[in-house]
């Protein structure tokens, strides 16, 4: 393998190469791409065929959706309630470029977190509530915006190809009036999982629907053609809760979305022009990651908070031996926190107890998706005050985070053998 192959590479969404030998283990296994909302590309330029069901399962995509917060901050300042769904919209299409990514991550360990501590005005928890099925919660806010996300995937294995369906609930609430937005995703389909080379397509309807007014935006992702024909396009119309169009929105996941004032029937106003509503940000060349520059400052331990939760992912020892390029070690610490995650399962059943999450309570509410039900948590408001605490300490005491041991263990005994 040579030195540069990106498999072989680290940073927080890397993960360790693991092949698929044959036609029965890939019936376990899925070529790793995204999230519970997708997005279209060939990846991997050697065509592996790794496991993208987890990646989907994981949910690294969440932070990656506060790279164009802006879009939100803009989307409350805002007086006008359809330009209002063109800000959201373009905000939840924003984060597809980071999809691209398909390398196979570590798996999730129940009670690790993620944090982003006012970074840019934001502030950002993610924890994995559940392992079984693999669940994730996330709150972020700021002076404009609350985020909340519940989120699993349901999978339906098709042979060479498999459907992703984003069992998920996400709201964006706008603080000036407290105007509440619910996003739905389309499904994706992971192609060419054992022969050919594999790609990432998605398809259908994107709604984001005003739950205070009514009104929505329902853009259609266009299904990959032939050689390529309609990839990344998507077009859709923002509508009034009569249904009735308003504004037309069309673009490109990849580059940028723009909208025009339209009619009753759709189309564009006399007298206006099309509007770039959003643009991609320059990326790196040729990076081994294929992280945009915001992807890299996020994983980056300079951006870490004040004391730094130990259940934090940046402090996976298997995280941090993948990137030194130390593979044989990943592979190994990677390992040991999978057998003391059993081990914790194993004494939380013989003494009765169930897994708590921290910093999100189950809200005892089902919630029903196009894909299924979905068990909703939601935020209890303890990171805020722990965060809070920290950052009003007169303590001066310097700590090293790099030097803090991974530790999002239930029982401290267990975790210390």
């Amino acid at each position: 393998m040579a030195p540069n192959d990106p498999k072989q590479g680290g940073g927080f969404f890397a993960s360790i190469a693991s092949g698929i030998s044959n036609f029965g283990s890939a019936m376990t296994k899925s070529v790793n791409g995204l999230m519970g909302y997708e997005g279209l590309e060939v990846v991997n330029p050697e065509g592996g065929t790794e496991d993208a069901e987890e990646e989907a399962r994981r949910g690294r995509w969440k932070q990656e959706l506060m790279e164009y917060s802006y879009l939100l901050d803009l989307a409350d300042e805002c007086e006008d309630p359809y330009m209002r769904l063109v800000y959201t919209t373009s905000w939840a299409i924003s984060v597809y470029y980071a999809y691209q990514r398909t390398w196979k991550p570590f798996n999730p360990i129940l009670g690790e977190t993620y944090e982003m501590a006012n970074h840019g005005g934001i502030t950002f928890i993610a924890e994995q509530v559940s392992h079984h099925p693999p669940m994730s919660a996330g709150h972020a806010e700021n002076e404009h915006f609350i985020y909340d996300i519940s989120s699993k995937v349901k999978t339906k294995f098709l042979g060479n190809s498999i459907d992703i369906y984003p069992l998920g609930r996400t709201r964006v609430t706008l603080k000036r009036d407290g105007t509440v937005f619910d996003l739905v995703p389309p499904l994706t389909k992971v192609n060419n999982l054992i022969f050919g080379r594999t790609w990432v397509d998605s398809s259908g309807e994107m709604i984001m629907t005003n739950l205070t007014t009514g009104d929505k935006a329902v853009l259609y992702f266009q299904p990959c053609g032939w050689f390529g024909a309609g990839r990344y396009e998507i077009d859709g119309y923002v509508y009034n809760s009569a249904e009735e169009p308003k504004i037309l929105m069309t673009g490109k996941w990849n580059e940028s979305m723009s909208y025009q004032p339209c009619d009753s029937e759709g189309e564009p106003l006399p007298g206006t022009e099309l509007k770039e509503a959003w643009k991609l940000a320059d990326a790196p060349k040729n990076d081994k990651f294929q992280y945009t520059h915001f992807a890299h400052k996020i994983n980056s331990f300079d951006t870490a908070p004040k004391k730094l939760l130990a259940s934090d992912s940046r402090l996976r020892p298997d995280r941090y031996a993948l990137e030194q390029g130390d593979l044989s070690k990943a592979g190994f610490e990677k390992s040991s926190l999978e057998e003391i995650q059993r081990a914790e399962k194993k004494n939380r059943e013989e003494k009765g107890h169930k897994f708590t999450p921290k910093w999100f309570d189950f809200a005892n509410e089902v919630a029903a998706t196009p894909w299924g039900d979905l068990e909703v948590y939601q935020y209890n408001g303890k990171y805020t005050e722990h965060r809070a605490a920290i950052d009003g300490s007169s303590s001066s005491e310097e700590i090293d985070i790099k030097s803090t041991e991974f530790n999002p263990w239930q029982y401290e005994d267990l975790a210390a053998n």
